[in-house]
């Protein structure tokens, strides 16, 4: 039996952290397309069960076409099962009564549900987690271990850190219970190791990164589970429209914005970046006083070759107070002035002078 487990969709979200209007609406598009790139490929590759583990929408306001548009994928494909597990951005408003209910979706509580594929061989159980039965959920998933287990689960383990709050289990809670596949949400970076002798546990990541704490390739993975034998081979499908780069570009050296720029280039052309990405440009290094550095220049030169770009300045301004003890110019006297301030520490005084300097040689202050 072959199978696609996937995982936080965040349909509808905003997307308005990095994008205008305009592109934020675009992506929450391309979001929704991406899902359906998705189910589109089971039907082409005899998938017979989708697994959601967890925010298919991110929030509780799902617009009309989203809603139809998930509706309508699990109503025209009639011979993929759907089993929908909420997660902690999923909300009930999907569904507003019985008669919107596909015959082929399959969903969960706060108790735990188990169904049955591949003529009994293969179960699928899931629970959504709560903080009344997080922690002793465990306790009450008794598997029969003759048969091909699959537990659906939306939460961050005891060990790991997520973006969003969900419900922490511990993985040792679930070893040696006879899963043989734990298929989890929340993480959005895709994650695979053994849960035990028996069994493997997986975060498959989200569909596409939304932000730059998503960065690299996104997609689901496919289950191809020879259930009399018990044995899983997998496959992971990129099916992200746009990838989300975060390239850092060392400076130290660049006197002017075109020489950056320059370092800027080469160290993209080192990274697989294509003209639908998604980069963010980070600058370090150390810069000195006379340095020429205009950060908007290049996000408006790289907007010509990307889909969208922002630049991080995290430079650091080099130079010797002791440089300037008998410069009599504005730049000097302001130079001295900072670093006399016994107010300030090294890093404010960094800062100070670096804006200061922007000031007097007539540029934007940012």
């Amino acid at each position: 039996m072959k199978l696609i487990h996937c995982a936080d969709l965040h349909l509808d979200s905003k997307l308005s952290a990095n994008l205008d209007r305009e592109k934020a609406r675009e992506r929450k598009k391309e979001l929704l397309f991406t899902y359906e790139k998705m189910v589109d490929y089971a039907a082409a590759n005899s998938i017979e069960a989708i697994l959601i583990s967890g925010d298919l929408f991110d929030t509780h306001k799902i617009t009309q076409t989203t809603k139809n548009t998930v509706l309508n994928s699990i109503k025209n494909n009639p011979d993929i099962h759907f089993y929908y597990l909420k997660g902690n951005h999923d909300d009930n408003d999907f569904l507003n009564d019985e008669d919107d209910i596909p015959e082929n979706l399959f969903m969960f509580s706060d108790k735990w549900t188990t169904y049955y594929e591949a003529d009994g061989k293969i179960t699928i159980s899931g629970i959504e987690l709560t903080k009344e039965n997080s922690s002793s959920a465990h306790i009450s998933l008794v598997p029969d271990i003759d048969k091909y287990n699959i537990v659906m689960l939306h939460c961050q383990l005891a060990e790991s850190t997520g973006k969003n709050k969900a419900e922490v289990i511990n993985i040792k809670d679930y070893r040696n219970k006879g899963i043989d596949y734990l298929a989890l949400g929340h993480i959005h970076a895709r994650k695979t190791e053994k849960l035990d002798a028996r069994g493997t546990y997986c975060y498959p990541g989200c569909l596409e990164g939304r932000g730059f704490d998503e960065c690299g390739e996104h997609g689901f993975e496919v289950l191809d589970i020879d259930e009399s034998k018990r044995e899983l081979t997998t496959e992971f499908v990129s099916v992200a429209k746009r990838r989300l780069y975060a390239i850092e570009v060392d400076v130290t050296g660049a006197e002017s914005t075109t020489e950056i720029y320059a370092k800027t280039e080469e160290r993209l052309a080192q990274e697989p970046c294509t003209k639908d990405d998604l980069i963010k440009i980070i600058l370090t290094g150390e810069y000195d006083t006379e340095a020429e550095k205009d950060p908007d220049y290049i996000v408006t030169k790289l907007s010509e070759s990307y889909y969208f770009v922002k630049v991080y300045d995290e430079t650091k301004l080099r130079f010797r107070p002791e440089d300037y003890i008998n410069d009599k110019s504005l730049k000097g006297e302001f130079i001295r002035l900072v670093s006399a301030d016994e107010t300030l520490s090294e890093e404010q005084k960094n800062t100070v002078i670096r804006y200061g300097l922007q000031a007097i040689n007539g540029e934007e202050v940012k």
